[in-house]
């Protein structure tokens, strides 16, 4: 690019001005700035190599090159992180998080401290505040765990629940009810 002007300053900082409006700066630590002909439009590639964007829309793009991780800040206030590996989180102004794995599991984090998991193959895991896990999976099968007991549905109607003290209970749709206890002993069976 053709320059119009140069300015050397006293602090070994050295301004040019192009013909075709834009400004760049060089600072002497190796950093240096590029401001657009639109005068909105910055990009400050630092010494280290992080690299600055500020874009018109006021959208802020910030890559760390040691982490290789790109932070994103759009004017909304919603932030995007990209790491190396693939991982993207997504931080809305609400508090909201939304994680993507590198496995492509998705998990999202809500502000009453609730999380979902939504796996690759469909299976959505469902954590509440007080720990209890609702897992659901692409099969039409449903597990509740709970500090109690854990409880598997079955598509058929039939319910498995395992108690905290080892015993079990499952209950089939004709009705009938199996009871074993913590050694998978039958302690009693309704076969209707």
């Amino acid at each position: 690019e053709e320059i119009e002007r140069e300015t050397v300053y006293s602090d070994g900082k050295v301004e040019k001005v192009l013909k075709n409006g834009c400004h760049l700066v060089f600072f002497p630590d190796g950093t240096w700035k590029k401001v657009g002909s639109d005068g909105k439009t910055i990009t400050i590639t630092f010494f280290n190599g992080d690299v600055k964007q500020v874009m018109p829309d006021q959208t802020v793009i910030y890559y760390h090159a040691h982490a290789k991780t790109t932070h994103t800040t759009y004017s909304d206030g919603l932030e995007v992180l990209q790491f190396s590996n693939g991982q993207i989180e997504k931080h809305y102004p609400d508090g909201k998080k939304e994680i993507t794995f590198p496995d492509q599991t998705i998990m999202n984090l809500f502000t009453d401290g609730q999380e979902e998991s939504i796996l690759p193959d469909g299976t959505i895991v469902r954590v509440q505040r007080d720990g209890s896990k609702t897992i659901e999976f692409n099969n039409g099968q449903r597990e509740l765990h709970t500090s109690q007991f854990k409880r598997r549905e079955y598509p058929d109607g039939t319910v498995k629940t395992v108690y905290t003290n080892g015993q079990q209970e499952t209950k089939y749709v004709s009705g009938r009810v199996r009871i074993k206890d913590k050694d998978g002993n039958i302690i009693m069976d309704t076969k209707l």
